[in-house]
């Protein structure tokens, strides 16, 4: 557990020694090609954040049909490799340390994006519109993931994790929140199962770490990370009142890899206190913040590793801010971030052209949009 409310004071992951508690979220940004290999703008765009202690890249897939979206990075092919690679190569070469997300979408997909049906813990689709090549359509029903099918996707998240090893990532993070796959199974209102992965609780926790385990066997369990999102209702999940059970139940089977990372965590809340009473690794806290100022990105920050967090992951004032830490060091103004380029839209605008401290190219008024407070990471 951290000792200090500084939070550009020098960490600790594990084996690495990290410049400061700072850790960069893993935002989706839909900047890769179209078979998901990172693009020349993502090369660009990770190493110029490699200040961050920490880095972990959006959410890659392990396999073909976890793909959610049109443009999102993947894994599963050498040619995914070597696209990261570059990415890698080039946020080392700039002192960085970069960890990657693996995220499978389960139910948040369609066959307008990967040609095949969805996959679930259970036939219940999102129940919402999702975004396909095509623009928004109707969410597709999902096939019910049969016992051959988990034991399969468990193989795969375990070669996704070699494979991001082998493109030079020091670790990987394992995508159990915001109504992802492994999400799917945790919660009751998406899994209606009456096989071993379904039922109780203790039964539901399953799946994930399963995951979580094939994953620490393949590349070793240090260099192995969580996140999850208590309390989330993002992509038509409702935890009900198990919240405060499920995930102490979950972190219990889950004891001995790197971190575990909780979205929009909040220090005064009895989940987190009970889970970094009962954590015994990292703790990495990502605040819900509402105002992207200065003062409320450090007071945030403080707050987080006063309630107990270890490290503190932060999305959109990183993507806004290149040189974020520095802008945190001195103390000076940061860039507002444009909401209208955030996703689906390929280009360098709203994702490149954010200007470092001193530099040219600050955006327009008239093209800066309001963010949404509750969506800000």
């Amino acid at each position: 557990m951290t000792q200090t409310t500084d939070f550009l004071a020098p960490a600790r992951l594990g084996r690495l020694a990290l410049p400061h508690h700072l850790v960069m979220a893993p935002l989706t940004r839909n900047r890769a090609a179209a078979d998901g290999t990172p693009t020349d703008l993502m090369v660009t765009h990770y190493a110029e954040r490699a200040s961050a202690g920490l880095i972990i890249a959006e959410g890659s897939t392990p396999n073909p049909v976890g793909q959610t979206y049109p443009n999102i990075t993947a894994i599963h092919t050498d040619r995914h490799v070597a696209g990261w690679r570059r990415v890698t190569d080039a946020v080392r070469a700039a002192g960085g340390h970069m960890f990657l997300q693996l995220q499978h979408g389960g139910r948040v997909s369609h066959p307008a994006t990967t040609g095949l049906t969805p996959v679930s813990a259970s036939a219940i689709a999102l129940p919402e519109t999702i975004f396909t090549p095509g623009g928004h359509q109707p969410a597709a029903v999902p096939r019910e993931m049969t016992a051959g099918d988990i034991r399969t996707t468990i193989a795969d998240f375990a070669a996704a994790a070699r494979r991001a090893v082998d493109a030079g990532f020091e670790g990987v993070e394992v995508h159990s929140a915001n109504g992802m796959l492994l999400h799917q199974f945790l919660t009751a209102g998406t899994n209606r199962r009456t096989d071993g992965y379904g039922g109780p609780l203790e039964r539901r926790v399953r799946f994930a770490v399963e995951v979580t385990e094939a994953v620490a066997e393949a590349i070793g369990a240090e260099r192995v990370g969580v996140r999850v999102s208590p309390g989330a209702t993002v992509n038509g999940i409702d935890e009900g009142d198990e919240t405060e059970e499920l995930y102490p139940a979950l972190a219990a089977r889950l004891q001995g890899i790197a971190y575990l990372h909780l979205v929009h965590a909040d220090p005064d809340s009895a989940v987190f206190r009970r889970l970094r009473r009962d954590w015994r690794g990292t703790l990495i806290g990502n605040p819900v913040l509402t105002d992207l100022t200065t003062d409320a990105v450090r007071a945030g920050s403080e707050r987080m590793l006063a309630g107990g967090a270890d490290l503190v992951a932060l999305g959109r004032p990183f993507l806004a801010n290149p040189d974020l830490v520095e802008r945190l060091r001195r103390g000076a103004p940061l860039n507002p971030v444009r909401e209208r380029y955030f996703m689906y839209t390929g280009g360098a605008a709203g994702y490149n052209d954010y200007p470092a401290l001193g530099g040219v190219g600050q955006p327009s008024s008239d093209s800066i949009v309001a963010f949404d407070g509750a969506r800000v990471a």
